[in-house]
């Protein structure tokens, strides 16, 4: 199988690889999960995606250097929030240099509220970089975007991840950034299988969702296995060592 080079990397001093060791346990499955976050998203509920801000703008400062572009240059942001069945789940950010925006990266301008999956899983011409996480706290220009999808007051830190992907050379990054909404739905998994146990017991069957697992290793590209659980066009991708 034909092997992808990709020559960003998407970590520094703070964004690592491994998942810091205080994570949870769903934390650490969920920040390092190959594939799409949107269709795994899917397994738990209806999908929606909503912008927030599409503009020209600079890296932030812990971006560029990422990217392999001046501190100062323009890129292109796209911001949405993924909601499952009408609850915010995910804040995404995601940049391209701007001469990429209206290149090889033209079409995330076009996306409107479709997720940005559409462009990079079917395409076998996207590279993508190791998955990185880390922590935010309220200094990070991102957790102040995903506050404003909070209700009450935001947690002091957030957990996010990030990766770059490559199509000819030029780099698109996509950032996201967990809501603890999220966290606080798959806490209660637990209670919800017990109690479609009792009623399976009991002779009532209930419906219930798959929640595929695939964590690819660092660099791998592989096509999420929930996109053929939920009929999303995919074209499966050329394992690479060590992809998320």
């Amino acid at each position: 199988m034909r092997r992808m080079s990709i020559r960003f990397d998407a970590a520094d001093a703070h964004w690592r690889v491994a998942p810091m060791p205080g994570f949870s346990s769903d934390q650490k499955d969920w920040l390092t999960r190959g594939g799409s976050l949107t269709a795994h998203l899917a397994t738990l509920g209806a999908v929606t995606v909503r912008v927030t801000r599409e503009a020209v703008a600079r890296a932030w400062d812990d971006e560029h250097v990422a990217l392999c572009i001046a501190s100062r240059a323009p890129v292109w942001v796209r911001e949405v929030v993924l909601s499952v069945d009408g609850t915010p789940f995910v804040a995404a950010h995601s940049i391209a240099p701007l001469a990429a925006s209206v290149g090889v990266w033209q079409s995330m301008r076009r996306l409107r509220n479709r997720p940005l999956a559409e462009l990079l899983y079917s395409d076998s011409s996207v590279a993508r970089s190791a998955l990185v996480s880390r922590r935010l706290n309220a200094r990070h220009p991102l957790h102040r975007l995903a506050s404003r999808e909070i209700e009450g007051a935001a947690p002091h830190a957030l957990v996010a991840r990030r990766s770059v992907f490559e199509r000819h050379g030029a780099p698109l990054m996509v950032t996201e950034c967990m809501l603890p909404t999220l966290w606080a739905h798959l806490a209660q998994r637990p209670q919800i299988e017990t109690r479609a146990h009792d009623q399976r017991e009991a002779g009532h069957e209930a419906p219930t969702r798959a929640h595929p697992r695939e964590h690819g290793r660092p660099l791998d590209h592989t096509t999420s296995r929930a996109h053929s659980a939920h009929g999303m066009h995919a074209v499966p991708r050329t394992p690479r060592e060590g992809s998320r």
